[in-house]
């Protein structure tokens, strides 16, 4: 299918039509830009009953790879003393795995649309570049399954540990109850949430498996094969003579050979008799 049509004209091919999208997709895009680049920031304040000790405005901020030793300070309402305060988990190498295979994947549909576009021709001829290209949209696809749900996950958690309520908790002048602590603003998550656009890129690529397998040799082979069975069928049907025959009233089948041998037939008050039988 691929050889019978122009160059350009690839794109209007669904194998080549989707591999566009994956390399042009908004979706891929969003998967390693929104979180990769994301950068978020909390503020919570502490009120101490020594008013000069205290700080009502305190910047968390935190970005990708999420959480990898994020920490800040904030007052132990003690003579000035302060204190340093990590967040609570790492969820760096989750969210390093998503980009990771976003900008692969990117890669991988850039070089694909090149080659369908410019060596259409070799492709078509080479039985091992479309099996290669099966095999890595298979994987591909997989691992954008495994991927955007360990995201998914890890977001979830990202967001909790990022709760202005759950940040509270960390600082040890909050435990003490004359002191008054408070959240300020929580991090904007609109961005970052795009980044779940992962699981559609999954969709995309799984999608795409079928168009790829059919340039494969195992689907032209199995193709053949049911051909060549229809047509064998069909030539063994056609080969087949018709012979006319005729029924008798017990639904028994007389051929024409038989009623051939037939030489003499009497009805004399007794049952039929075949004298030549």
């Amino acid at each position: 299918q691929l050889a019978s049509v122009g160059t350009f004209q690839v794109l209007k091919l669904p194998l080549g039509f989707i591999r566009v999208l994956e390399w042009l997709q908004l979706f891929s895009i969003f998967a390693f830009a929104t979180c990769g680049g994301y950068t978020g920031q909390l503020r919570v304040s502490v009120d101490c009953i020594e008013k000069a000790s205290s700080n009502l405005s305190i910047g968390i901020d935190f970005g990708y790879p999420f959480l990898h030793q994020v920490s800040f300070e904030a007052p132990m309402c003690e003579a000035m003393r302060r204190e340093r305060v990590f967040l609570i988990g790492d969820y760096s190498s989750s969210a390093e795995f998503f980009v990771t295979i976003a900008v692969f994947a990117f890669l991988y549909s850039l070089m694909a649309t090149f080659i369908y576009v410019f060596f259409l021709n070799k492709y078509h001829e080479n039985s091992r570049a479309p099996l290669i290209d099966f095999v890595v949209t298979v994987v591909f696809s997989f691992l954008w399954l495994v991927s955007s749900s360990a995201w998914a996950k890890a977001l979830s958690d990202v967001k909790l540990a990022t709760d202005p309520d759950e940040v509270q908790l960390l600082i040890s002048a909050c435990k003490d109850q004359t002191n008054k602590c408070g959240s300020v603003h929580g991090p904007r998550w609109s961005g970052l949430n795009t980044s779940v656009f992962g699981f559609l890129n999954f969709v995309l690529w799984a999608g795409n498996i079928w168009f790829v397998f059919k340039e494969t040799g195992w689907h032209k082979g199995a193709s053949k094969l049911a051909a060549g069975a229809s047509e064998k069928q069909g030539g063994t049907f056609s080969q087949q003579p018709y012979n006319q025959g005729s029924f008798d009233q017990s639904g028994s089948y007389n051929t024409q050979g038989n009623i051939s041998q037939l030489s003499e037939y009497s009805q004399v008050g007794e049952p039929t008799s075949y004298s030549n039988q």
